[in-house]
């Protein structure tokens, strides 16, 4: 496969800047893979596509204002570090930059000195490990003086951080919003439990991958960075109850439909409570273990995003869907309106 097959005219003025006043408010475009339907709805309309007995799967990442404004120590040079992986022993994972100028032993200052870190390592693609020291507890300095980390291709302030987090939000750990999940409020997911669907919650805390293209012609030579997960027990054995009566697990998110894969990848289509990394790559001609339905946003062209998506329903009809996605004006991306993609069989 090659990376221009997952490739599409994206109108700039479609990629949304803001998150709408009221998170449910957005478009919901439905796609059937079996009947190759295409419907024009609102995402509260997603309450219809659930039944008695089905399960709602949730990514309850929280986002960490994970964007740091700092200078050198010596030269007083501005820096900037994105946080994206907790090494532990206050030791980070972050994209640097100006990262060429960041050398070992470099010393980096935040906040008038009430944070500071120091360059341990050099990784490649802008990559850098830093120490932090700190006086207090480090999620509350980070709270004080970090940024959300929004996409590069949102360029307007967000004057309520709480808008790049789902309501359901409470692992810390996330270098980016799960952004399927921001359509849902509480009134909302209150009226899915309510029609007997099991909200199941798990974790992946959105890394490296989120900021990365892919970079090869050949989309089979592309290399996924490693994300955290958790499954529970009691969240594991609520799913296989479902799919053992015979109902459905819909996956709020392709965060929430990588943990699931990896699970069933890993136990033979089993589910079990399971924790660890994964670099799972999803694209056509995956053989899907776990998840029987999802809603998503729209993704960027040329993503592995769009290659997921296209695993589940079809390259040429989801590019097809996202084409009348794009001439129905649909906002894109982060703050962008939903997808639903029934169940293909």
């Amino acid at each position: 496969m090659n990376i221009n097959d997952f490739d599409f005219n994206l109108p700039e003025e479609l990629i949304a800047q803001t998150p709408l006043e009221k998170r449910d408010s957005s478009r919901l475009l439905v796609i059937d893979p079996l009947t190759h339907q295409i419907q024009d709805k609102h995402f509260t309309d997603i309450l219809d596509e659930f039944e008695a007995g089905d399960a709602l799967v949730l990514n309850n990442t929280r986002v960490l204002p994970a964007r740091l404004h700092g200078e050198r120590a010596e030269t007083h040079g501005h820096v900037e570090l994105l946080l994206l992986k907790d090494k532990g022993e206050n030791r980070w994972e972050t994209l640097a930059k100006p990262a060429r100028k960041m050398k070992i032993g470099e010393k980096l200052i935040f906040g008038d000195g009430r944070l500071s870190a120091t360059v341990l390592e050099e990784l490649e693609h802008g990559g850098r490990i830093v120490k932090f020291a700190y006086d207090g507890i480090f999620l509350e300095v980070l709270e004080s003086l970090g940024e959300m980390p929004l996409p590069p291709y949102i360029h307007e302030q967000l004057q309520d951080k709480e808008r790049y987090q789902t309501v359901y939000a409470k692992e810390n750990g996330s270098a980016a919003a799960p952004t399927a999940g921001l359509h849902y409020t509480p009134e909302l997911l209150q009226a899915i439990k309510d029609k007997g669907v099991h909200i199941v919650e798990l974790t992946l805390h959105v890394g490296l991958g989120t900021f990365r293209p892919v970079s090869v012609d050949n989309v089979d030579e592309h290399h996924m960075h490693s994300e955290f997960y958790r499954l529970t027990e009691e969240a594991a054995a609520e799913l296989r109850a479902v799919k053992a009566s015979g109902h459905k697990i819909v996956a709020s998110g392709t965060t929430s439909i990588r943990t699931l894969e990896t699970i069933g990848s890993k136990f033979d289509g089993d589910i079990q409570a399971d924790s660890g990394w994964t670099d799972i790559f999803i694209k056509p001609g995956y053989e899907w273990k776990v998840v029987d339905a999802f809603n998503t946003n729209f993704h960027l062209p040329k993503s592995t995003l769009v290659m997921l998506v296209s695993a589940f329903a079809g390259r040429d009809f989801v590019l097809e869907s996202y084409q009348h996605a794009i001439d129905k004006g649909y906002r894109f991306f982060s703050f962008g309106d939903a997808m639903f993609v029934r169940p293909k069989k």
